[in-house]
């Protein structure tokens, strides 16, 4: 009798998905737990797993289309039928040997996060051919980048792309009408909904931005002090983030409805501190949160802001990770923005935009000398937020940061 494959619980407030791609093709083996399909959410890209061993029957809901939680996507047909085919698809290379048991552990396919696989697809590469680096012993994106960087150019015969294959077959490129070339792609599931709660989000508040300026000497003499010794006890480097997680916190527990949300006619005020840090991955902008991040010391953030960077590269980011948040910071400064106004990330009241460090000219003390300046910005829901308080949260940031110290008693 035939499983379903169906859309699985896709967490709190995901109700509706978009079938990614089919790691599978229709009669092929699977085995149980191997993934067999790639759905895109709002916030990640779960993999659906096969339940039972047997043969991928069928498949009845297409990359591209939406589907929601308890929908069937295909069928597999339990049985033996697993076995044969697999032992037939052996590689070419190991033909004039007996490959299965020269090499056994090439046959099994490595645990590999969904970017990495579609990159493989693409580069027509095998898998078991890359050595992984992940963690649990994943091939990630990286690895498959790095294989195929150091493939020797004889061993793929294709043709350079550029000289001789057809616009047509490496992408949905079309010539209009006035011979101009356009090009139409769908966005993802996760596009569509960070434009519908940017607009949302500009719509439904009351939306200013206020910005100052820092002076980064003070932290950056701290970091060239600390880093190499940072680095050496807690395995990661020491950088900006977390002395503006820690900053934010002391300066949302001086302004409290910074860190609120509005609930009908009702202010809910929250003495907890769970703050969402922006990350621009490929895939899409996602907001994992450090929660109860007054807790966390500067190791514990950095820590886990480099290990949810790599996640959300690589789509392993878990769904928990993106619920909740109370406050946002975002670094439009790592591209090399100089000034910005960040929008709202409901339904919080409040985000705070960083900006690229210059050297710039300020007057200090009568005489014109030469800081690492930053410019940093405060998007607020003014519903609930006044310009003073706003201002007065901005310059305690701004006094903090300056006194690097100082956040070992206010953060």
């Amino acid at each position: 009798m035939a499983i379903e494959i169906v859309v699985p619980n896709l967490g709190e407030s995901v109700v509706e998905a978009t079938v990614g791609r089919w790691l599978k093709n229709a009669g092929e083996p699977v085995k149980i737990g191997e993934a067999v399909v790639v759905l895109e959410t709002d916030k990640v890209d779960l993999e659906v797993g096969a339940e039972r061993e047997g043969v991928l029957a069928s498949i009845t809901r297409q990359a591209g289309e939406d589907v929601k939680v308890g929908e069937v996507l295909g069928t597999i047909e339990p049985g033996e039928g697993a076995a044969q085919p697999a032992a037939a698809a052996q590689p070419v290379q190991a033909a004039p040997a007996p490959a299965p048991q020269a090499q056994p552990a090439r046959q099994a396919v490595p645990d590999v996060t969904p970017v990495a696989r579609r990159m493989a697809q693409d580069a027509q590469i095998d898998v078991a051919q890359v050595m992984p680096s992940g963690p649990g012993g994943r091939v990630t994106k990286t690895d498959v980048q790095r294989y195929i960087e150091s493939k020797s150019a004889p061993a793929k015969p294709a043709p350079q792309p550029s000289a001789t294959v057809p616009i047509s077959e490496t992408a949905p490129i079309f010539a209009t009408d006035s011979g101009r070339r356009e090009e139409r792609i769908k966005m993802s599931r996760r596009r569509r909904t960070i434009a519908q709660r940017l607009v949302e989000a500009q719509h439904t508040a009351a939306m200013l931005t206020t910005f100052n300026e820092i002076d980064m000497s003070k932290v950056m003499d701290v970091r060239a002090r600390r880093k190499e010794a940072f680095q050496k006890k807690h395995g990661v480097s020491l950088g900006f983030s977390s002395f503006f997680v820690k900053a934010s916190i002391g300066a949302l527990k001086a302004f409290s409805r910074l860190n609120a949300e509005i609930q009908g006619d009702d202010m809910l005020l929250k003495y907890y501190y769970d703050i969402g840090v922006a990350i621009g991955a490929e895939e899409g902008l996602v907001v994992p949160v450090l929660r109860d991040a007054d807790r966390m010391s500067f190791a514990e953030i950095e820590q886990t802001i480099k290990e949810y960077a790599l996640q959300s590269n690589d789509g392993t980011l878990p769904l928990d990770a993106l619920r909740g948040g109370t406050f946002t910071i975002t670094n439009g400064g790592v591209f090399g923005s100089m000034m910005s106004t960040p929008i709202l990330n409901p339904p919080q009241v409040a985000i705070l935009g960083l900006h690229k460090i210059e050297q710039r000219p300020i007057a200090l003390n009568g005489e014109v000398v030469i800081r690492p300046m930053m410019y940093v910005a405060l998007s607020y829901d003014h519903r609930i937020v006044d310009g003073r308080e706003a201002v007065q949260f901005l310059v305690r940031i701004k006094e903090l940061v300056e006194d690097p110290e100082s956040l070992l008693i206010e953060g």
